[in-house]
């Protein structure tokens, strides 16, 4: 139980540090917006915590700042446990989420839809 309460405090932690690239896209995706799906954002998985879940598409959207290319083995072992699942996991840079958002919604649009 004490690792329950552990990923809960964290989840709250991270929604209330939220970077703005993630505040930007999870404004588009929040409240059924996107295509009438339902989105959660820090949601826990296993002992994951993922940006961004739409559990009826199984997809998974991750926001990455800088920080990511020094993990790049740990975010690839992550994904790989997250595939296991059944998710596709979508991961965008920042710089993505800022200058080609058309391009992300795009890329999410496809993944739930299953367009090519």
């Amino acid at each position: 139980m004490p690792n329950k309460i552990k990923s809960i405090e964290n989840v709250k932690k991270l929604r209330k540090n939220s970077t703005s690239m993630e505040i930007k896209l999870w404004h588009y995706l929040r409240s059924h917006r996107f295509m009438e799906l339902k989105f959660r954002r820090q949601h826990a998985l296993g002992k994951y915590i993922v940006d961004f879940i739409c559990i009826e598409k199984k997809l998974i959207i991750e926001v990455d700042g800088g920080q990511h290319n020094e993990q790049e083995s740990y975010d690839t072992m992550r994904t790989e446990f997250l595939n296991k699942l059944g998710y596709i996991v979508l991961r965008f840079w920042n710089s993505e989420v800022l200058n080609q958002f058309e391009m992300v919604k795009n890329q999410i649009y496809n993944s739930a839809f299953g367009v090519d």
